[in-house]
């Protein structure tokens, strides 16, 4: 049955879509590119200015009487800039993602915000714990807030779902085979792409606005990787495919 269309709201994603290169290959788009290297740069700085806030905190470490209000913020400085940038860094690769078949310089990149975070962190931690101008109570107060604000940035720098290219091109050819085109729809808040605007996961009450775009877009924009498996059972029997065996429908897949 062909696309019906929906009644909600339609959204068209701005931008142009990956470069067709003329393979399975995905290629960012010059806009892309430029969006990501800013992102990179902007988060570079923050990390800069996070790592600045713990060299700070370290000299005031070392220079008693120590101040446990300029030492909190400045912890706060560094959480908040450290945070910032992994955030930047993670929303430039899915604009430009790394390729798996570097796993070092996949790793890296992807994972750098954890980096980062460890660096801007865990000598500030050490130091407090092993500092002899501070007593019991205050390396308690300043070291548990230091160690807190380590696992906050850590787990904000990595990136549970890294994108990469391999995983771009895969995603928009399983689509492409499907309907001859490489065009998805989804939702502010869902976990899904569709392939029809009126499937009925995205066409409920809840529902106040559907976006359409690519494959890639509906990444970079949301960081949603996963296709509908009711679209996909759809576009498979139209095409006359037989889906999967044992392949079962989510209980939500907005």
């Amino acid at each position: 049955m062909p696309d019906m269309g929906t009644k909600k709201k339609l959204t068209k994603v701005g931008g142009s879509d990956a470069a067709d290169n003329g393979s399975r290959s995905f290629t960012p788009t010059a806009e892309s590119k430029a969006k990501a290297t800013r992102n990179r740069v902007i988060a570079a700085v923050a990390w800069l200015v996070a790592i600045g806030a713990e060299v700070a905190a370290i000299v005031m470490l070392q220079r008693p009487p120590i101040s446990m209000t300029w030492l909190i913020v400045l912890i706060a400085v560094d959480l908040a800039f450290a945070v910032a940038g992994s955030l930047l860094w993670k929303a430039a690769n899915r604009l430009d993602p790394a390729s798996e078949k570097e796993p070092v310089r996949f790793f890296v990149q992807n994972q750098l915000g954890l980096i980062i975070a460890i660096i801007a962190f865990l000598p500030l931690v050490v130091l407090v714990f092993t500092n002899k101008n501070m007593d019991g109570k205050q390396k308690g107060i300043v070291g548990g807030i230091a160690a807190v604000a380590l696992v906050i940035a850590g787990i904000s720098g990595i990136d549970f779902n890294p994108p990469s290219i391999e995983q771009y091109a895969e995603q928009t050819a399983r689509v492409e085979s499907l309907t001859g085109g490489n065009h998805v729809y989804w939702t502010k808040s869902g976990k899904s792409y569709h392939l029809y605007s009126d499937c009925s996961y995205i066409n409920t009450d809840r529902t106040t606005e559907i976006f359409e775009g690519s494959v890639a877009q509906a990444r970079e924009l949301k960081n949603i990787t996963d296709l509908c498996d009711r679209c996909a059972g759809r576009a498979e029997k139209e095409k006359g495919v037989d889906s999967p065996a044992g392949e079962s429908e989510p209980a939500d897949s907005e």
